[in-house]
């Protein structure tokens, strides 16, 4: 029971990418006004107000030199605050750490929207597909691209087509051409991610009342969610699923089980995540990522080697001289090679939570689920909180969606204070989820994304999810084989070896 584009100037940066991915350095920005956001201090817009006033320049957002994720070009700044401004009031990071901890470090949680709102290519994403393209060339190396969910339904923004059109088929042929030796689908590891994060919320509801249950449980795959709470809200790191988000599960699985079944050497892989994201470029850093080289043995063997937004692989497509819209589709290799419907909508808001639904149905009432679930209303959409109740097997199961940090705060204080009323919440950094992660197309080359052009990504994912003959990750045959002839079970000693993560206050 249930109640409830164009490649323009933004785009080439004012003659491409790649001429400041040679060597731009980010310079020191000047010190920035109070701490704005906090309590006792003005707000943002009153800071701006202050500053125009007094004809002054705004500061950009502060990040620091050797941050993974973001690039500040000093000489393309226009000083005009936004960055700032969406980190401040949207993001609530900047400003909102003990004042002693950004003395030394500027906390960022890498969510990129600061790219995404600035139209001068001032603030950037870190620039990877140089490196990667060099590395296509030397043929003892086997580069494996996987592209995540929301990157089909926005890559073609970049080459004239309209949101939220599927250009999953000429991606892949894209992606062929310019040098990958595999063509691999996210959405299959996004199946994974599913099967263990539903067996997890099962396993602590039935603990529930006791220490063990840490409810409510939090969804992991959003990796500028899990830095907010680690900078945040430590004290809330036992709630977040252990479960390793999708991009990291597909680059374990394919140096271990994909490597094995084809006879690759995994230290000659080069893996590459196609992503909608600039946090994935943190986190395929992160030490405890290397899951595949414990297996293997080889510690320097790690689980991605690297992440590429969406706008980068538009950009080398661009400069490869690839004409994408005339491209044929192509297909995906047979192994990892496909998810479900519920792989698919990962990249909306909300998308995570229908999918370990429809999971969590079918392994407490071992049927399949209702079609209620297959189109779960209360979880869609792009309003900032979304909940919902639901009965599965007699037990009552309360759950919540929630997109963007500054959203989600006033949750996160409601159960500090130990007012908490849910057992499951999917949280995302970004607006409208991975649609609108900061790596994504800018509307018309440099415009700001808006929930119109979010709402048409958004679209675009759940009109494919309705057109696969699977709906539920457990029944992806590629998932089932993967257990059968390498995991073993979910939570199992090896599923928790290569498929669960840990976490750590910053």
């Amino acid at each position: 029971m249930i109640q409830s584009g164009v490649l323009g100037t933004g785009f080439l940066l004012s003659g491409g990418l790649s001429c400041l991915a040679a060597g731009s350095q980010a310079a020191s920005p000047s010190e920035s006004g109070p701490p704005y956001g906090l309590e006792g201090f003005p707000s943002y817009k009153e800071y701006k107000a202050a500053k125009k006033a007094a004809r002054e320049e705004l500061h950009p957002r502060r990040v620091d030199p050797d941050n993974p994720s973001i690039l500040f070009h000093d000489y393309l700044c226009q000083k005009c605050g936004h960055c700032d401004e969406v980190c401040t009031d949207q993001m609530t990071v900047s400003h909102y750490c003990d004042p002693a901890v950004a003395r030394e470090k500027n906390v960022c949680i890498h969510c990129g929207q600061c790219t995404n709102i600035c139209k001068r290519g001032g603030m950037t994403e870190r620039f990877d597909f140089p490196r990667i393209r060099r590395m296509a060339e030397d043929k003892g190396r086997v580069l494996i691209a996987s592209t995540s969910p929301a990157v089909r339904v926005a890559l073609g923004e970049s080459f004239g087509l309209e949101p939220g059109a599927d250009c999953e088929g000429k991606m892949v042929e894209a992606l062929r051409r310019i040098g990958f030796d595999y063509v691999l689908d996210t959405t299959f590891a996004a199946d994974v991610t599913v099967v263990e994060e539903a067996n997890e919320l099962i396993k602590r509801l039935d603990a529930k009342g006791s220490s063990k249950a840490a409810l409510p449980q939090f969804t992991s795959c959003c990796p500028a969610w899990v830095s907010f709470v680690e900078a945040f809200y430590p004290t809330l790191l036992p709630h977040l699923s252990t479960t390793k988000s999708p991009v990291m599960i597909q680059g374990a699985a394919i140096k271990t089980w994909f490597a094995k079944k084809n006879g690759i050497d995994p230290k000659s892989i080069v893996n590459v995540a196609c992503t909608p994201c600039t946090a994935k470029k943190f986190e395929v850093l992160r030490p405890e990522m290397n899951a595949s080289g414990r297996f293997l043995k080889d510690e320097s063997v790690r689980d991605m080697d690297y992440a590429l937004t969406c706008r980068e692989l538009a950009q080398w497509i661009f400069e490869s001289r690839v004409r994408f819209h005339e491209l044929p589709d192509g297909e995906y290799d047979s192994i990892m090679g496909r998810g479900s419907g519920g792989g698919i909508i990962f990249g909306n808001t909300g998308g995570v939570m229908e999918a370990t639904l429809r999971a969590v149905w079918l392994y407490m009432t071992g049927s399949k689920a209702p079609e209620s679930l297959l189109h779960f209303e209360p979880v869609r959409g792009l309003a900032g909180v979304r909940e919902a109740s639901l009965e599965i097997d007699g037990k009552p199961l309360r759950v919540a969606v929630v997109h963007g940090t500054g959203t989600v705060r006033p949750l996160l204080d409601e159960i500090l204070k130990g007012n908490g009323k849910y057992d499951f919440i999917e949280v995302m950094a970004c607006p409208g989820g991975c649609i609108g992660g900061g790596g994504q197309p800018k509307p018309n080359g440099n415009g700001r994304p808006d929930d119109e052009l979010r709402q048409k990504r958004i679209d675009g994912l759940y009109t494919k999810d309705e057109r696969q003959t699977i709906r539920c990750a457990a029944d992806n045959p590629n998932v089932q084989a993967i257990y059968q002839e390498f995991l073993g079970k979910p939570l199992g000693p090896l599923s928790h070896s290569l498929l669960h993560t840990s976490y750590r206050p910053t």
